[in-house]
């Protein structure tokens, strides 16, 4: 017998079950996720800021405390300076006037005993913001670069491609541009491509590439070896200030022994077309 009811509908049981079921379903909300507490948090805070500061320290920019005095007045003992590391990476390489940190090349500062770091620099060398006492850094001002002639007779002036160099906004106050000594203060060099001839702004204290002569570089520092351009001074606070390169080394002739060498170039790009025509033209008259 059929009953009056829809044949597909269920049994009544069965429909308040269903119903019960999704009733319950839209009535609760799912239970908020409890945060993290403080020191759960801080191991993965610790972990994002190490990371960040290698990426910084490797591609970007790195502190460097300046160990002595052979760059005053540009730069004093204690000076904290930040360092362009990013430039390098893009095939940027060292220029006139610049002030670079690079590697000691062949032991330049052998016998020297680096200074204690401080609580700051102890810090900062953890996170890898600034080197390690044991790292063997040093930052000139380059003089030279690959192609040069450097040189300097008498007290001076330094001149490179045979133009004199006005040293007189940066060299320290009292010092000639060059030493009159048997120990490097004179000195006419070539510098080879892939390398810079560096020197200290305090002429008189600073064993740079002059004093560097007899090493197996010439004292010559490969550019490999620089970690980057000196860009700003940022402590102490009173001496902040930007270091540009100086307008003596943006004189005109300065590049004049690679300027020679274009005329020569031109003229024999001009001449080997015309060669090859005026032969063409004498086989063809040849032929007639």
């Amino acid at each position: 017998m059929t009953s009056g009811n829809d044949p597909g509908a269920p049994e009544d049981g069965t429909a308040t079950e269903h119903s019960r079921t999704d009733d319950q379903g839209s009535g609760s909300a799912p239970k908020p996720k409890k945060p993290r507490s403080f020191w759960k948090e801080l191991p993965i805070l610790i972990g994002i800021a190490l990371v960040l500061a290698l990426l910084i320290k490797t591609f970007l920019v790195q502190a460097f405390s300046i160990p002595s005095d052979s760059m005053q007045n540009t730069l004093q003992e204690g000076d904290r300076v930040l360092v362009d590391k990013l430039t390098p990476w893009f095939g940027s390489e060292p220029e006139r006037g610049e002030v670079v940190v690079f590697h000691d090349p062949t032991n330049w500062l052998v016998g020297e005993v680096p200074p204690e770091p401080n609580a700051v620099q102890t810090v900062l060398s953890w996170v890898g913001l600034m080197p390690s006492a044991e790292e063997k850094d040093l930052i000139k001002r380059v003089i030279g670069v690959g192609g040069d002639t450097v040189s300097c007779e008498g007290s001076g002036p330094v001149k490179v491609n045979g133009k004199a160099l006005n040293e007189a906004s940066y060299v320290y106050p009292g010092n000639t541009p060059c030493s009159v000594d048997d120990q490097g203060g004179q000195f006419t060099v070539k510098v080879p491509k892939g390398f810079i001839w560096v020197m200290g702004d305090h002429r008189q204290n600073s064993r740079d590439s002059r004093y560097n002569q007899n090493d197996k570089f010439h004292g010559m520092v490969p550019v490999k070896e620089v970690v980057g351009r000196a860009v700003v001074k940022a402590w102490p606070i009173n001496r902040w200030g930007t270091l540009p390169v100086p307008d003596t080394f943006g004189q005109d002739g300065l590049n004049a022994a690679a300027l020679t060498v274009a005329p020569n170039a031109l003229a024999l790009v001009g001449v080997v077309p015309v060669a090859l025509w005026r032969r063409k033209k004498a086989g063809a008259d040849e032929k007639r």
